[in-house]
């Protein structure tokens, strides 16, 4: 018998060399699970390593991303806060111009030649601007035409409405009927007119800037 075949049953008949072997198998199998394992605690969960990075990387992403929508709604939320306060502001302005045309309506209209010199007065008084300037120029000629003819007007505001307006200026359309009397037409006789009034915000008042008769 050779030697090789001498070794070869050697192999076969002696259990202690299969132990070996399949002790050192399982001592190599149990490294590597040990080693599994640190892998696993080191990342903190079961997860591949650069998972983990990737998902806080998203919810800090998420996190500034409600920040900013935040900060943009705030800003959205003032700007409609303060468009909404100056649109109410507007509308406010706009009323009380409304209001102030229809008197000053009624004052421009009505002139009495017996009390003329203190109808001038009030109508001076409501204007503002290129109207009271030319208002004060031509009153005079005015004046004495009123008194030689008796005249004497009425007026009512029969309709009126804001055509334009901001918080320093508002137009006003107003439909006037005018009763008048004088020397030449003793019945009374009404002239319907339509006027647009531009209303100036001038020191708290609002007063007629410009006034055109139709």
């Amino acid at each position: 018998m050779s030697t090789s075949q001498l070794e070869s049953e050697v192999a076969q008949t002696d259990p202690d060399s299969t132990v070996t072997e399949n002790s050192e198998a399982d001592e190599s199998e149990s490294d590597e699970s040990e080693s599994d394992e640190i892998v696993s605690e080191e990342t903190g969960s079961d997860e591949v390593p650069g998972q983990g990075g990737t998902r806080r990387w998203i919810v800090r992403a998420c996190a500034a991303l409600i920040v900013v929508i935040a900060i943009v709604s705030s800003v959205f939320a003032g700007i409609f806060g303060w468009k909404l306060r100056e649109r109410g502001e507007v509308d406010a302005a706009a009323r009380r111009a409304l209001s102030t045309a229809q008197t000053y309506a009624v004052t421009l209209t009505s002139i009495d030649s017996q009390h003329i010199a203190d109808d001038y007065d009030h109508v001076l008084a409501g204007a503002t601007g290129d109207f009271k300037n030319m208002y004060s120029q031509s009153s005079g000629q005015l004046k004495k035409m009123l008194i030689d003819n008796k005249a004497r007007s009425v007026g009512k505001v029969v309709d009126a409405s804001v055509q334009s307006a901001s918080t320093e200026q508002v137009v006003v359309m107003l439909f006037v009927d005018q009763e008048i009397t004088n020397n030449v037409s003793p019945d009374p006789r009404v002239d319907r007119s339509r006027i647009i009034m531009t209303m100036q915000s001038v020191g708290g008042r609002w007063l007629a800037a410009k006034v055109e008769m139709a």
